[in-house]
């Protein structure tokens, strides 16, 4: 029996509706697997070419198990979700065989269940530590903001919403970066290579729906998306997953034009759902000037006088 609010996570497609809503963790592992073993060449794994045709690009069932020394049998229950609680052992052993980095490392933890178990609760609202935003407030040369779960901005700095968008003026629904990039057309407009940075946020998402599968916001999220997001789905499907560290983000701003950041993302030791996000530019470069000049343009009447 399905009804208002059963929004679950699906492994074959973005979502799919049922009585309980949550992550299908054998599902996830399952499909997590096989698109990891898709991604790698025999060549990249040290395989030498053996004559057999492959269906299928990537490693077979029978090399992973042979590069992560267990048997074909075992991986091949693994893959299909009929294999439980795989120990530490066995997931370091396939992390290395499927040469996944540190956030797919994390997710397949995730996946097994191996982490800490969280006590479950509904979902509450994230909040800021007033000393946080004394902080974020002082960064006032560059963009800063706060992002939680679910790519929530809970908190962002004047230079911030001038160069992405003005969260605080938005319903706290809308204070959302996921929404942003993938629902607003502006968005497209504004940052250079929005897909790449579209498809990052998606494993962003992913990332997070694996250390909180009973999420049932993130849920409803993911849900809004697929609907209103043609690409979503297909790169929801790919199970990348990413954890923010750093990189670069540029922007077409409509005043000041093109914007160059390098980020930076701290994540906070006292609530690893939440990271202060910074937003940095090369000095003496055309980002800077720009960004100087940005600045003057937004500053309040006073501090301008």
């Amino acid at each position: 029996m399905t009804g208002p609010g059963s929004t679950t996570f699906g492994g074959s497609g973005a979502l799919v509706r049922g009585h309980n809503w949550g992550m299908d963790r054998r599902t996830e592992i399952s499909d997590f697997l096989r698109t990891r073993r898709a991604r790698v060449r025999p060549q990249d794994a040290g395989l030498p070419d053996d004559g057999r045709a492959r269906r299928v690009p990537g490693l077979r069932r029978d090399e992973v198990a042979r590069l992560a020394n267990m048997s074909v049998e075992y991986y091949t229950r693994l893959e299909q979700g009929r294999a439980a609680n795989p120990s530490p052992e066995v997931l370091e052993a396939l992390a290395g065989a499927l040469r996944l980095d540190r956030s797919e490392r994390d997710h397949l933890v995730d996946l097994a269940g191996r982490r800490a178990p969280r006590k479950r609760m509904p979902p509450a609202a994230q909040r800021v530590r007033k000393e946080l935003l004394w902080t974020l407030q002082s960064l006032e040369s560059v963009p800063a903001f706060v992002i939680g779960r679910r790519t929530d901005v809970l908190a962002s700095n004047r230079l911030a919403r001038a160069v992405i968008a003005d969260f605080d003026a938005r319903p706290a629904k809308q204070r959302n970066l996921a929404r942003y990039y993938l629902l607003e057309p502006e968005a497209r407009e504004r940052i250079v290579g929005w897909e790449e940075a579209a498809r990052d946020t998606v494993a962003v998402l992913r990332y997070d729906a694996g250390k909180h599968p009973e999420d049932r916001l993130l849920a409803d999220l993911v849900g809004e998306l697929t609907l209103g997001c043609p690409e979503f789905s297909a790169w929801w499907n790919d199970h990348e997953v990413l954890q923010r560290s750093h990189g670069v983000k540029t922007y077409a701003h409509p005043v000041v034009g093109r914007l160059e950041f390098h980020y930076e993302a701290f994540g906070l030791p006292d609530d690893p759902d939440q990271t202060l996000c910074v937003y940095n530019v090369e000095p003496g470069s055309a980002s800077a000037e720009a960004l100087r000049l940005l600045d003057s343009w937004t500053a309040p009447a006073a501090q301008r006088n």
